[in-house]
C-alpha cells in the first residue's frame, strides 16, 4: 500500500487531484471485497494503462506473502476501480506467463523497484490486468 487511508480520502474528495500523481508516477484506487469480511477495501496501487485496460503490481515491497487486495481479488475478481475521477467495475485477473513480461517491463518503466522487489522474495510477483465492466 501507499500510503493509506489519508491517500484514499483526499484522492476521493478530490477525484484524484490530489493523489493520482504520487512520487512521479501514478495511482489508481482498487475497491476489492474481503474474503473473510465481505466489507470493501479500498487500496492505492501504482498503474499504468494497457490498451483499454489497466496494469497494477501485487508486489507487496517484496514480502513473502502476496498482499491482502490481491488475495481478495482472486476470491472475487469483481472490483470497482477509480482514476481521477473515473469511477467504474472491472473484473481483475492475473496476467498470463505469456503476457507477464511485456505487462513487467511496462510497470518497472514506471517503478523500477518492482525489479528489487522481485529479487527480496522467491514468489513470483504477480501482474494484474483490470478489465473494465462495459455497462
Amino acid at each position: 500500500m501507499l500510503y493509506g487511508k489519508e491517500h484514499v480520502d483526499r484522492y476521493q474528495a478530490t477525484d484524484g487531484e490530489e493523489g493520482h500523481d504520487w512520487q512521479g508516477t501514478i495511482t489508481l484506487l482498487l475497491t476489492t471485497t474481503g474474503r473473510k469480511s465481505g466489507r470493501p477495501y479500498t487500496t492505492p496501487l501504482i498503474y499504468q494503462p494497457h490498451g483499454d485496460d489497466y496494469v497494477i503490481v501485487a508486489s507487496k515491497g517484496g514480502d513473502p506473502s502476496s498482499p491482502d487486495w490481491y488475495h481478495n481479488l482472486q476470491a472475487d475478481p469483481e472490483v470497482q476501480v477509480q482514476v481521477k475521477g473515473d469511477k467504474f467495475r472491472a473484473r481483475a485477473r492475473t496476467a498470463s506467463a505469456e503476457e507477464k513480461p511485456e505487462l513487467w517491463r511496462l510497470m518497472t518503466a514506471t517503478w523500477p523497484q518492482y525489479d528489487e522487489y522481485q529479487t527480496k522474495t522467491d514468489r513470483e510477483i504477480p501482474v494484474v490486468v483490470l478489465e473494465r465492466v462495459k455497462e
